[in-house]
C-alpha cells in the first residue's frame, strides 16, 4: 500500500526459505510486515505447511477460494479442537458453540440469534444513533485524543452492555475481559500464565453468574443472558461452557466492530480521495462500511482441524492437521478482488470479502457490526465533523485480533 508516497507494510522477507516461513508471529501484525509474507505465500505456496512454530506445525491457507473451501466444509474441517492457532491447555479449555458441530452448534447459536435479528436491529438503530451523537458531541475540540478509547471502545462497549443487559456503570469490564480472553500468556507481560488468565476470566464468570441467577428467576427478556437462561439448549450448561459462550459473544461483539471503527477512520485519512467520494455522495456509506471491514479484516485468522485425510490446493492434508484460514490474506487476493491492496469504497462486489467467514460459523453479529459502522459514518457526515489523524496508529501484537490500542486524532473546532 502506498501512503504519502511511501510503500508501507510490504517488507517481504524473501531471504527466508519457504519451508521455514512462519507467518504467525504476533509482531508481524503489529509492524505490518505480515503483508509481504502473505503476498509471497499467495504467489509461491498458497497452501503452505509450517513444520515448526511456537504453536506447532500448521497449514496456512492464504487464497480466497481455498479459504472458502475450508470454511464451508465443516465435516472435513472441524472447529471442535479450537478456532485459534494457539492450542489452549486442557486444564484451561472452555467449550462454546463456535467449537461445536451440528446439531448442538445450531441449537445454541439459534438461542441467542434473535437479539441480532431484523426486528431487534430495527429497534437498536435508534439507540445506536442517539449514542453515536452523544459520543461525537462529547469529543474534545482543539486537542489530541485517542479515537480508540473515546469512540471505538466506548461505542461498542455500550452496545455490549445493552445486549447483555449488563450494569452500564461496569461496562468497561467487558472490554477488559475481552482483551484478556484474546491474549496468549507470555512471560514478562501482564497476562504471564494460563493460570492468571483463567483467574481473571473466572471473575467474569462470577459476575455473569449473578446476572444469570437474576434472569432465570424472572420473566424471559430479549437479552443474551435471559435468552440462554430460559432456553432448553443452554440453561443446563456447565460453568466452563457458560463462560466459553460469554467470551465468544463478548469478543465477537467487541473486538471486531471496535477495530473496524478505528480502521475506517485511519483508511479515510490515508486515502483522502475516498473520503471525498463519501462526503460528495453520502449514499456510499453502506458500500464504504463493507470496504472498511474487508480492508481491516478485524479477525486475522480462524483455525480448523482436519477431520479426515484430503487434498487442498494440491496438498495432502492429514487427519488431525491444524489448518489456518488467513482471512486477512484472502481479503487481499487479487485473483478474486481487483486492486485488493487499495482502499476503494465504491468497488465492484464490495460485499465480497472474507471478514465474516462462511458456512455454519459465519459471524452471527455481522449485521449489527455493519449497522454500528453505518450509523457512525452517517452521523460523522451529517455533523460535517473533520477528524484528523495526527500520529501513527498503535497496533496490537496479535495474529488473531487485527486491531489497535491507540489512534491519535484531533478535531478542529
Amino acid at each position: 500500500m502506498i501512503v504519502n508516497g511511501r510503500l508501507e507494510g510490504h517488507k517481504a522477507d524473501d531471504i527466508t526459505a519457504l519451508s521455514e516461513l512462519d507467518v504467525s508471529e504476533g509482531k508481524r501484525f503489529q509492524d505490518g510486515s505480515m503483508w509481504g509474507f502473505f503476498d509471497r505465500l499467495r504467489r509461491q505456496d498458497p497452501v503452505h505447511y509450517c513444520k515448526d512454530s511456537p504453536h506447532g506445525p500448521y497449514w496456512s491457507v492464504t487464497k480466497y477460494r481455498d479459504i472458502v473451501a475450508v470454511d464451508t466444509n465443516h465435516k472435513a474441517f472441524s472447529s471442535e479442537r479450537g478456532v485459534t492457532i494457539v492450542d489452549v491447555p486442557d486444564k484451561h479449555w472452555m467449550q462454546s458453540f463456535i467449537k461445536m458441530g451440528p446439531p448442538k452448534h445450531a441449537e445454541q447459536r439459534n438461542t441467542v440469534s434473535p437479539i441480532v435479528g431484523p426486528e431487534s436491529l430495527t429497534k437498536l438503530e435508534t439507540l445506536i444513533r442517539s449514542r453515536v451523537r452523544a459520543i461525537l458531541d462529547g469529543l474534545p475540540r482543539n486537542e489530541d485524543f485517542n479515537w480508540v478509547d473515546m469512540v471505538s471502545i466506548e461505542l461498542t462497549t455500550q452496545m455490549l452492555a445493552t445486549l447483555f443487559d449488563f450494569p452500564f456503570e461496569d461496562r468497561r469490564l467487558l472490554t477488559y475481559w475481552s482483551d484478556v480472553a484474546v491474549t496468549t500468556p507470555r512471560a514478562g507481560h501482564a497476562i504471564d500464565s494460563w493460570d492468571k488468565r483463567t483467574t481473571i476470566l473466572s471473575e467474569c464468570l462470577d459476575y455473569f453468574t449473578g446476572l444469570w441467577n437474576e434472569r432465570i428467576n424472572a420473566e424471559p427478556r430479549l437479552d443474551l443472558i435471559s435468552l440462554m437462561a430460559h432456553s432448553p439448549a443452554t440453561r443446563n450448561m456447565k460453568p466452563s461452557e457458560f463462560l466459553g459462550n460469554l467470551i465468544l459473544l463478548i469478543v465477537g461483539g467487541n473486538d471486531t466492530t471496535r477495530n473496524s471503527i478505528t480502521g475506517g477512520l485511519l483508511f479515510m485519512s490515508q486515502y483522502p480521495s475516498e473520503l471525498r467520494k463519501l462526503t460528495d455522495n453520502p449514499k456510499l456509506v453502506s458500500s464504504a462500511v463493507s470496504e472498511i471491514i474487508r480492508y481491516q479484516t478485524p479477525i486475522a485468522h480462524m483455525r480448523r482441524t482436519a477431520a479426515v485425510d484430503g487434498i487442498l490446493g494440491g496438498k495432502q492434508i492429514r487427519r488431525g492437521d491444524k489448518v489456518i484460514m488467513w482471512y486477512i490474506s484472502g481479503n487481499r487476493d487479487e485473483e478474486v478482488i481487483e486492486n485488493a491492496n487499495s482502499f476503494v469504497i465504491d468497488r465492484k462486489n464490495v460485499r465480497q470479502h472474507l471478514s465474516f467467514g462462511f458456512g455454519i460459523h459465519r459471524c452471527l453479529g455481522r449485521h449489527l457490526a455493519e449497522l454500528q459502522l453505518r450509523v457512525l459514518w452517517e452521523e460523522i457526515l451529517d455533523a460535517r465533523l473533520e477528524v484528523n489523524v495526527v500520529g501513527a496508529p498503535e497496533r496490537i501484537a496479535s495474529n488473531f485480533v487485527h486491531g489497535y490500542s491507540a489512534l491519535p486524532v484531533r478535531i478542529e473546532a
